[in-house]
């Protein structure tokens, strides 16, 4: 698996320093003095800048911090809020627990595949709709459960939850 996280990096382009996210990126590697357990939040100001983690900016934070890419990568590839991939203006997460599974969370993602023809990972071509899937939202009791914009969405169906989404949308 490292071989495959290190043939994904050694594709990329090198970041440009004049970037004004770079320089925020730099300022909040610098204010933990580059410490490798500050990690998570230097990723959070990552995907706060840009949407999401770009490969370049894994191996970018790899060679600030010292640690291996591949550290960087399953991080970011563990944890559902980070995504290697723009996500969209807006985002969708349909918790697929299982609390959430057996009350129709594949039925809410099918309904939204069938309306908007993006699965999970993906965003629709006008990029103003990201789907997301997490395997627990640790709210079970309330499933299913979506997260639209950050704000929770507790025991939804599919005919709810695309109205809140053609509603703003």
């Amino acid at each position: 698996m490292a071989k495959a996280v290190l043939n994904h990096f050694s594709d990329i382009q090198p970041v440009t320093k004049d970037d004004s996210r770079i320089k925020r990126l730099q300022s909040v590697i610098n204010r933990h003095q580059k410490r490798p357990d500050a990690l998570i939040e230097i990723l959070h100001g990552v995907q706060d800048s840009y949407g999401y983690v770009p490969l370049s900016l894994m191996a970018f934070i790899a060679q600030e911090l010292k640690v291996p890419a591949s550290r960087i990568y399953g991080v970011v590839t563990f944890y559902h809020f980070f995504s290697t991939k723009p996500r969209g203006e807006h985002t969708c997460v349909i918790c697929t627990g299982t609390a959430c599974h057996v009350r129709g969370a594949q039925v809410i993602l099918d309904a939204i595949h069938d309306d908007y023809k993006i699965r999970p990972g993906e965003q629709t071509p006008d990029g103003k709709l990201g789907l997301q899937m997490a395997r627990c939202l640790g709210c079970c009791s309330l499933g299913p459960v979506a997260v639209f914009d950050n704000d929770i969405i507790p025991k939804t169906d599919a005919k709810r939850l695309l109205a809140i989404l053609h509603e703003k949308i």
